[in-house]
């Protein structure tokens, strides 16, 4: 058997959640719903659960004006350029930082939890930012290809 290489995993996990929010803020954009609404939320007939006065700051944000999905919106495609990695990213520091793709992994899931369409991608993003926390404690680098240049396949 093999060694699992965590950052490799935690790479494919985090494009996955990541590429899953941002097809959630583009849904949310059109079915708008503040996800913990249940929490305070006062029960009507008819009308269902209605958020609490006290979470009104959150309906203004992701409701009326969906700002919280746009924002999620940006700082996935944002992170897709940084994970996949495009080409002015690659090979920089800022693309072997594990560091950074962990704070952004949680900015991304905190984010996309306060919308209904974005709990999965929420906790996908915080299994990969798990992921890339192991692989910090084990040490793992990410190696720049240099010498792997222009072989393709070839032994």
């Amino acid at each position: 058997m093999g060694k699992l290489i965590w950052h490799e995993y935690s790479r494919y996990v985090s494009l996955s959640a990541t590429v899953y929010t941002v097809w959630a803020s583009f849904f949310a954009l059109y079915f708008r719903k503040f996800f913990w609404d249940f929490v305070n939320g006062i029960v009507r007939n008819p009308g269902g659960v209605q958020p609490a006065n006290s979470d009104s700051i959150f309906v203004t944000l992701i409701v009326k004006a969906p700002v919280i999905p746009i924002f999620s919106m940006v700082l996935g495609f944002g992170f897709i350029a940084l994970e996949y990695p495009a080409p002015f990213l690659k090979g920089t520091a800022i693309h072997r930082s594990f560091p950074l793709r962990i704070v952004v992994l949680l900015l991304q899931a905190f984010l996309a939890v306060l919308f209904y369409q974005g709990t999965n991608g929420a906790l996908w993003s915080i299994v990969a930012a798990m992921c890339y926390v192991r692989a910090q404690v084990l040490g793992e680098k990410m190696e720049e290809a240099k010498n792997n240049r222009g072989r393709g396949g070839r032994a």
